[in-house]
């Protein structure tokens, strides 16, 4: 679950708890070209004031218009809306290229149902909304890191879970190109590090810093299915100990840097320390896509791209040459 995401979940819960009447408005389908992809959602207050987005603001304008003169939050069940069939539309709306966007927009969701769902999320709680959409009755799922939004005409099921988070091992020029990249791909950005002269270089405001040895603070850290881990240090003291912990973890993705040759060595090393194969053959190294990156801030656009690649579970079709 994105920031945003979460924020329209908070937002929502306030105007609520406020006595403020509020609807969702959940993009389940699009063709062509949409601004916004499926899932994405927004709320809107009875007055017209709206948080998060379906589109690029003109299906907002006439969202708001609906709220303030068309009765929109006067249905009694979720109703399903379509915007961009016809061209006049698209023009109107703002879809590029003739894109078409399906709605579910709920009128009245349960306050209760949405302060659990909150509280699901904050406890990393991987969770389906199960919405019936003839009725309005809504409940709440357990799931896994597989599943995904799913619309059939009658039922819409959200998925929501904690937020991505990137835990770096080693403070450096390196980790800071990182971290930034990272958080403006909407990752909750750990740094790790016991060494004072490393950390107390570093000036990134949203990072969580953490001074401590890197095997014991990922121990405290509650590692996750939506958890990456990339070990930057060089060290072989303070990375091979961090990455026993992290291939043994649910993360999702655990990297190290290093040429060939020393991911061979230190994978030999991990070997001793009551690693298996199958949790050796987890580590990416050297971490990142081959881009024929120098720099740090390119070094770091490369491992953010694998990232990505292990996040969406693309198979990953360019790596080093053997």
């Amino acid at each position: 679950m994105n920031s945003t995401d979460l924020s329209v979940l908070t937002r929502s819960i306030e105007w609520l708890e406020a006595g403020r009447r509020v609807a969702l408005v959940t993009v389940v389908q699009t063709w062509g070209s949409a601004p916004r992809p499926e899932g994405a959602w927004l709320a809107i207050r009875d007055d017209g004031q709206i948080y998060g987005s379906v589109s690029g603001g003109c299906i907002e304008d006439d969202l708001i218009r609906q709220v303030r003169h068309g009765g929109l939050l006067d249905y009694a069940t979720p109703q399903i809306t379509v915007y961009g069939v016809a061209q006049g539309d698209a023009n109107r709306f703002g879809l590029p290229c003739g894109g078409t966007l399906k709605l579910v927009i709920e009128p009245r969701p349960d306050l209760a149902m949405l302060q659990e769902l909150l509280r699901r999320i904050r406890a990393k709680q991987i969770t389906v909304r199960d919405l019936d959409i003839p009725s309005g009755a809504c409940e709440l799922h357990n799931a896994d890191r597989t599943a995904t939004l799913s619309f059939d005409g009658r039922r819409m099921r959200s998925v929501y879970g904690p937020r991505w988070r990137l835990v770096l091992i080693g403070a450096g020029e390196l980790s800071q190109c990182v971290a930034q990249i990272a958080m403006g791909a909407d990752y909750d950005v750990v740094i790790i590090d016991p060494r004072e002269e490393f950390l107390d270089g570093l000036s990134l405001a949203g990072v969580d810093l953490r001074r401590g040895m890197p095997d014991d603070t990922i121990l405290e850290l509650d590692i996750d299915p939506h958890t990456a881990i990339v070990a930057l240090t060089h060290d072989p003291k303070l990375d091979d100990m961090a990455l026993f912990e992290a291939l043994k973890s649910a993360a999702f993705y655990v990297g190290a840097l290093g040429s060939r040759r020393n991911t061979r060595i230190r994978k030999e090393r991990l070997l001793e320390f009551d690693l298996t194969p199958t949790d050796i053959a987890r580590l990416h190294g050297p971490t990142g896509l081959y881009l024929g990156a120098r720099t740090p801030a390119e070094i770091a656009v490369a491992i953010l791209a694998e990232l990505t690649c292990a996040k969406y579970h693309v198979p990953i079709v360019q790596k080093r040459d053997p």
